[in-house]
């Protein structure tokens, strides 16, 4: 029977070969992580604040149904009421979804923020990752170099 070939030191001295930054790979996981904590926040609070409005509206909405649900002395009563239960829905209305607009708003402007600041460290960790690469290609061609003469 034929026996099979042991990988496991030729894959080793293959990946040997090739050196990899841990720290890099380490920091690079730690901004990730801080980022998605940041990202996380703001969708949270952005979550609360849209279940207040909403809690609000509710509340609002179902004050102004209780008085329309009284029961009137003449039959114009009851339009009018009704009529001005739909008047104020309609102001209240427009009241929560300017709210909403608002908290979207700056759920968008933090989101921004945050993503420009990941960006601005993710590029400054390129730039000092490629000049280490550089430092290290440069060292080891002089020692190269020094050692072929």
């Amino acid at each position: 029977m034929a026996k099979t070939q042991d990988f496991t030191a030729v894959f080793k001295d293959f990946l040997g070969a090739f050196p990899v930054d841990t720290k890099a790979m380490e920091n690079t996981f730690k901004n990730q992580a801080a980022l998605s904590e940041k990202l996380s926040g703001v969708a949270l609070s952005a979550a609360e604040q849209s279940a207040e409005i909403s809690n609000k509206w509710t509340r609002e909405t179902l004050a102004k149904l209780s008085e329309m649900s009284k029961a009137r002395p003449e039959p114009a009563d009851y339009a009018k009421a009704m009529t001005d239960f739909a008047s104020a829905n309609a102001e209240v209305a427009a009241e929560h979804l300017a709210a909403y607009a608002e908290v979207a708003k700056k759920v968008q402007a933090e989101t921004v923020e945050l993503l420009l600041a990941a960006g601005k460290s993710l590029q400054e960790d390129a730039a000092t990752a490629v000049k280490k690469a550089a430092d290290d290609v440069t060292a080891a061609t002089k020692k190269a170099t020094t050692a072929a003469n």
